[in-house]
């Protein structure tokens, strides 16, 4: 059994001791396991569809595919009512999740664009929806498996997973399609989800404490109801609100980004190898930089500094619009902003699962993540229409006064002087053999 990171006294892991556990191995090939499908129903497939002479209307149309990762939540609550017969609680169901993935994918493979694209939509909407499966139950593991120092270095090491995985898929299998062919890549993608299956065989099972939902009804209603009565209503909604606020500095930004550089005068080759290669990078290492200083300095005190960073790094931009297309200037502006991204992601998912209580784990976070892909796809809807209307130097200032909102509802649950949000559930990180789990559910189950 892995030891919880915190003791009696609340001491932290230094990091080599934190990132060097057998839970942290896993995670990094869950991350991996969890990244691989995503460009598969979008940018490989636009791809493909693209070489095979299929006009753009319906290409744009299979935008939609994509749906299932937007609805997620609507089935999560039968992850965490329902047990499988196999490896735990949680992993068996990654188990079931990365199987039909392998099938999904490689069955892509079969298909030709040019002959049956009724075929590859419903192909493609099966791996959208597996795949959105399989995140639930990665999130739900990963919330259950760390404890709450743990959290934010959980989750740099899964963001690293992740990205490796959009790199194989963004990069290797274009690479891979122009020698060979899009159905023997689909074929080889689908044998590299043998990797997540290995993972899942190796990696800890969450220990379960509480029974999982009897009843579906009470898979749906618990998991609200659980939190609003740990958190209070008004400390509830502060939270929902704060989620909706906290990164909408860095959204609105970033969702200019783009048009930005690109009507400063940056060609798409700069953006490429600027924004997307040297940004990929510090954002790994802003992931990593902020796992390990949450891990010493608590997920509140991580909100606070990490919140700030983030909304001051739009300065950088701001700077950007004044000078003009500078180089070295484009160079430091992509460090800073995606270090301070990855620096985000790391306390701001960590915060997110120590809000979900183990028992309810899938449901919850799967609730409180849709919440904020909503806010981060709604609210930043007018930003090209503000940015046209004031300009470049006004937007970014914008963008940085848009941070403090967020950063004013942290006394209300996350006051500086504290580790942990007074409002988080209990996160030990015990882990248990998939038998003993197995036992722990029937027995809990029967009573």
């Amino acid at each position: 059994m892995n030891e919880p990171t915190t003791g009696p006294d609340s001491r932290p892991l230094p990091p080599h001791k934190l990132f060097g556990q057998p839970k942290m191995a896993a995670l990094l090939v869950l991350g991996f396991s969890s990244g691989l499908p995503l460009f598969l129903t979008s940018r490989t497939l636009q791809a493909w569809m693209t070489m095979s002479n299929v006009d753009l209307t319906t290409i744009g149309l299979f935008s939609l595919v994509a749906l299932p990762y937007s609805l997620k939540f609507l089935w999560a609550p039968l992850v965490d009512r329902f047990i499988p017969p196999f490896l735990g609680r949680r992993r068996g169901w990654i188990l079931i999740a990365q199987v039909l993935l392998i099938l999904a994918i490689g069955a892509m493979g079969l298909h030709d664009p040019q002959r049956g694209l009724q075929l590859i939509a419903f192909n493609a909407v099966m791996i959208a929806l597996f795949s959105a499966t399989q995140d639930v139950v990665i999130d739900a593991y990963r919330t259950d498996v760390l404890a709450d120092r743990e959290m934010a270095g959980g989750v740099a090491i899964y963001v690293v997973g992740y990205r490796i995985a959009l790199i194989v898929t963004g990069s290797l299998a274009f690479i891979m399609a122009d020698r060979l062919s899009w159905p023997i890549t689909y074929m080889f993608l689908a044998g590299l989800m043998l990797i997540g299956v290995v993972g899942n065989f190796l990696a800890p099972e969450p220990k379960l404490h509480d029974a999982p939902p009897k009843t579906m009804t009470e898979a749906v209603v618990l998991p609200l109801k659980e939190f609003f009565q740990r958190a209070g209503v008004g400390k509830g909604f502060a939270v929902l609100l704060f989620i909706v606020l906290y990164k909408l500095s860095d959204s609105l930004a970033q969702n200019m980004a783009t048009p930005f550089l690109l009507m400063t005068g940056f060609s798409q080759t700069d953006i490429g190898a600027i924004a997307g290669g040297l940004g990929l990078g510090a954002t790994i290492i802003g992931a990593l930089s902020g796992g390990a200083i949450a891990g010493r300095i608590g997920i509140n005190r991580s909100l606070w500094v990490f919140g700030g960073l983030q909304a001051v790094s739009n300065l950088m931009y701001y700077f950007l619009s004044i000078i003009g297309k500078s180089y070295p200037f484009l160079v430091t502006t992509m460090v800073v902003e995606n270090f301070c991204t990855g620096l985000v992601t790391a306390g701001f998912l960590a915060f997110l699962m120590s809000m979900c209580s183990v028992r309810f784990s899938a449901t919850q976070f799967a609730l409180l993540s849709s919440l904020m892909a909503a806010s981060r796809d709604i609210i930043i809807a007018p930003a090209g229409g503000i940015a046209e209307a004031v300009g470049w130097p006004t937007f970014f200032l914008i963008t940085l006064v848009a941070g403090i909102p967020g950063l004013l509802l942290l006394p209300v649950f996350a006051p500086w002087n504290r580790d942990r949000p007074t409002i988080a559930a209990t996160h030990t990180g015990e882990t248990m053999s998939p038998e003993d789990a197995l036992a722990a559910a029937k027995k809990m189950d029967d009573g």
